[in-house]
């Protein structure tokens, strides 16, 4: 059993939380705690084993912690996932390869793309797969028709595995804290088409990914995990694509692990992450 609490930080917060769990026979085999003292924000998760009545356990921590206390406990150790795809192979191929040999930490429960070129893949690893276009079509239904799948497979989160759309806020207001991004490092620097092109044209030296939360700020949710790697002269436009296609599906794995693990706690645009 997993629990994560994040609240206003006040002294004996630790020892409280220990305490409840000691008297229902919770035994503490991970924890990791952080205040962050410019918003006076106390951050904790906690491994425990043994078993006892969730909702019995949320009322007598809520009792003992600030009314802010959001609390989640959280048995179940594999998520459900939707994920949400274009064109590109890279980042959906990972993902099924993971979910395949069941590294992935969740279940993928099915993939839409607004283009089918995809599906093969998908039906290679027996995954459902929708296509929804968005040719030729309000926006509105667009999303509706996303919606329906999304609510019959009821997904704990729902990755855009380099789904080339931007949702609108409604679509997103749906689902908070819930959609995660991936995308290269180079916003907003170099914007639109031909990212990496724009790149090599610029002679940057280095590249990398952001995997993100999304929220109605277009890239700029609280951050899961980045990273980047050098590059030089030697380069091409084509190498660098490479090159950022390897490590956009490195930074989304790595982030799904921590999204997956309870290891991510967002607080206004920012998160803390426990590795």
């Amino acid at each position: 059993m997993i629990i994560v609490i994040q609240c206003k930080d006040q002294i004996g917060l630790v020892a409280a939380i220990s305490g409840v769990l000691a008297q229902e026979q919770l035994n503490i085999v991970s924890l990791r705690e952080h205040v962050d003292p410019s918003e006076n924000r106390f951050f904790i998760r906690i491994e425990v084993n043994g078993e006892a009545p969730m909702e019995m356990l949320q009322r007598r921590l809520s009792t003992l912690l600030p009314e802010d206390a959001v609390i989640s406990i959280n048995p179940r150790p594999e998520k459900k996932i939707v994920v949400m795809v274009t064109k590109e192979y890279h980042c959906l191929s990972d993902i099924l390869v993971r979910h395949h040999f069941r590294t992935l930490g969740a279940s993928v429960q099915h993939v839409i793309g607004n283009y089918p070129v995809l599906e093969d893949i998908c039906r290679r690893f027996e995954i459902p797969f929708s296509h929804i276009s968005h040719q030729e079509i309000d926006k509105e239904v667009f999303e509706q028709q996303i919606l329906d799948v999304l609510l019959r497979c009821q997904p704990d989160y729902i990755v855009l595995a380099k789904f080339m759309r931007i949702l609108s806020p409604a679509f997103i207001g749906a689902f908070p804290t819930r959609i995660i991004n991936i995308h290269h490092s180079f916003l907003p620097a170099f914007v639109g088409a031909s990212p990496y092109r724009q790149a090599f044209e610029r002679g940057v030296k280095l590249i990398g990914a952001t995997a993100h939360f999304v929220t109605d700020q277009l890239d700029e949710g609280p951050i899961i995990a980045q990273q980047i790697i050098p590059v030089s002269h030697s380069f091409t436009a084509t190498d660098m694509m490479k090159a950022g296609k390897e490590i956009e599906t490195s930074v989304l794995a790595r982030a799904l692990r921590l999204v997956f693990e309870d290891r991510v706690l967002v607080y206004k645009n920012k998160t803390v992450v426990f590795e």
